[in-house]
């Protein structure tokens, strides 16, 4: 038997430089979310440490918490934050170099910000930075760090990226709602021929769908904590017992914009994660519902892609086709993003007694989770701009699919059957023998109304009905995306 070429004989792809990516994100997807790199990196969560340490730091100093300790001038205060400002690829690998000693990520970025105080009088001269060395990571555990950088960082990439590009997508899905407020379209209830609505109604249901999650993920609070070992403050009581450390909490936690937690474990508990995740999680699924809605109406003929917009090869064998990509990549990136949310939802609002560490490991998850979700936003208003309408096709379904308007029919006798007039016995039964499982043109339908002996008024308006024009109050509805 001939022996297949062993996969160790190939080149070893972990040794290329630069280093090939292991995952989509930081691969073909990658344009789509580099700019959450600036809040959900590893290297932003450290350079949020810092600048919640180097704040720690002012903070302290200005409320006089800590008695003896320095009044720092406005030059000392613009030095320590110019290195969270400052902070780039050279202070990553030093960083990085001091971890792989410390062997603790927070701890390393106590012994990085302190280097920085002792060099202080390199720019500054005469300073008292390096004498305030020691209120680097005063009365923190890596928790009271940590928890604050990442709702910090949580919150400046839903504020900065995130959610600028859920509002462009829903706002994407509500002007097509508005442009096609009166194009008439066959409703399909279980995929069956259904009473007539218009391509504007049901694309103003979504839109109005996402912008009430995205009203709700604008609520949703980021909590944070700084408040020692196990959430008591001891140390802070028996070091310094006149100070009044709740309101230094407080106060700190505030000054950085973010909802001060006053009962906690060692760990802030983490329920405003979930409760932001599960948020986001349910935008998701209705974008994931917006993607299927419109794929369908794709083959269906309503929409046509434009090829330029979709990729410039639909099939690798069949050259006829367009397919709908963009669509199907945002189907299995929200699924992939929901999968991960809802991981981070469940798991997260779970800690063991005073501590325990899972929760270290899942949160550097997050990025991940709001990537794909990124990638699936993208694809989707990228997707939407590349269509085209057509309303000819949604007409001729229209027109073959008369049976549509028995529901108008039969409603119209019950409400003539309640004014007195005779004849308009078993309404539904005598539309259901003539609609139900068969196909009814204009001409039938129209010979069956003249038959029922309807006040004249009434069959006059059903003689002129027809399944374009039984859109009943849809085109008004979309107005509702205004108010």
């Amino acid at each position: 038997m001939a022996e297949t070429p062993a996969a160790h004989h190939w080149t070893r792809l972990a040794d290329a430089e630069p280093p090939i990516p292991l995952g989509p994100l930081d691969g073909r997807y990658r344009a789509a979310v580099a700019p959450l790199v600036d809040h959900l990196s590893e290297a932003a969560l450290n350079r949020a440490r810092v600048h919640v340490e180097v704040e720690w730091l002012i903070h302290l100093t200005e409320t006089g918490a800590v008695p003896g300790a320095p009044t720092l001038t406005d030059a000392e205060k613009s030095y320590v934050r110019d290195v969270v400002a400052g902070f780039g690829p050279a202070e990553i690998a030093e960083l990085a170099e001091i971890e792989a000693e410390t062997l603790h990520d927070v701890k390393a970025v106590e012994y990085f910000l302190k280097r920085r105080l002792v060099r202080a009088p390199e720019v500054l001269g005469e300073t008292s930075l390096p004498a305030a060395s020691e209120l680097v990571h005063i009365f923190c555990t890596s928790e009271d760090i940590n928890n604050l950088s990442y709702a910090l960082t949580i919150r400046s990439a839903m504020q900065d990226v995130w959610l600028p590009a859920a509002h462009r997508l829903a706002g994407a899905v509500a002007d097509l709602a508005r442009e096609n407020a009166t194009v008439p379209m066959l409703a399909h209830t279980h995929g069956q021929p259904a009473t007539p609505v218009t391509l504007g109604k049901e694309l103003a249901v979504s839109a109005h769908r996402l912008r009430r999650q995205l009203t709700r993920i604008e609520g949703d609070a980021y909590l944070g904590k700084i408040n020692g070992a196990t959430g008591t403050y001891g140390a802070h009581a028996v070091a310094v017992p006149g100070t009044d450390w709740q309101r230094v909490a407080r106060t700190f936690v505030e000054r950085l914009g973010l909802e001060w937690n006053p009962l906690t474990t060692q760990i802030e508990s983490h329920d405003w994660q979930a409760e932001l995740y599960a948020d986001v999680a349910r935008f998701n699924r209705i974008l994931h519902n917006v993607a299927t809605d419109v794929w369908t109406y794709i083959s269906m003929g309503y929409f046509r892609q434009r090829l330029a917009a979709q990729g410039s090869t639909g099939s690798s064998t069949m050259p006829h086709k367009v397919n709908p990509i963009r669509f199907e990549n945002a189907e299995a990136n929200t699924e992939v993003a929901n999968a991960l949310l809802d991981n981070l939802s469940a798991t997260l609002v779970t800690s063991r007694l005073q501590r325990d560490l899972t929760d270290s490991s899942t949160q550097r998850t997050i990025g991940v989770a709001l990537g794909h979700s990124l990638v699936a936003l993208s694809n989707v208003t990228r997707g939407l701009a590349g269509l085209d309408v057509d309303a000819d096709a949604m007409a001729r379904d229209l027109d073959a699919n008369w049976e549509v308007l028995g529901e108008a029919v039969q409603s119209a006798m019950r409400a003539a059957s309640v004014a007195g007039v005779p004849g308009m016995a078993d309404p539904y039964e005598r539309l259901k023998d003539l609609t139900r499982g068969q196909r009814v043109d204009g001409a039938r339908m129209r010979e069956f109304v003249s038959g029922l002996g309807l006040p004249d008024d009434v069959a006059a308006r059903l003689l002129a009905l027809t399944p374009a024009a039984y859109t009943g109050l849809a085109a008004q509805l979309v107005e509702h995306l205004d108010d």
